[in-house]
């Protein structure tokens, strides 16, 4: 990941408008900053969210809050609690979807 040209920036998040994005089950609310390539975002997954894809883009996620089941496209899976992450590379060998039963609160830099 490369940071483009940007002037020192703060996010009050409260104050970016969330986008709706269904699951397969749930959904997701992203807040969102978007530069160049780069993507930031505070993501709320609600209760019983379940990804309606594969992802194979590379990602810094963080969990804020909640619990996360990271489901690998090879079978494996990663639980996920506040204070934990995970970091994966664009178009790399682990395509993942994400899911969660009780909700949880992200911050994802790709």
């Amino acid at each position: 990941m490369k940071i483009p040209q940007l002037a020192f920036t703060t996010t009050d998040w409260s104050t970016v408008e969330p986008t709706v994005h269904p699951g397969e089950t749930g959904e997701a609310l992203w807040r969102t900053f978007d530069v160049g390539d780069l993507r930031v975002r505070l993501v709320e997954y609600s209760p019983g969210y379940l990804a309606d894809h594969w992802c194979d883009r590379g990602h810094v996620l963080f969990v804020l809050e909640g619990e996360l089941i990271s489901e690998l496209k090879d079978g494996r899976t990663f639980k996920l609690t506040p204070g934990m992450s995970y970091q994966v590379s664009d178009h790399g060998d682990a395509p993942h979807r994400s899911t969660t039963k009780v909700g949880a609160k992200l911050f994802i830099v790709d």
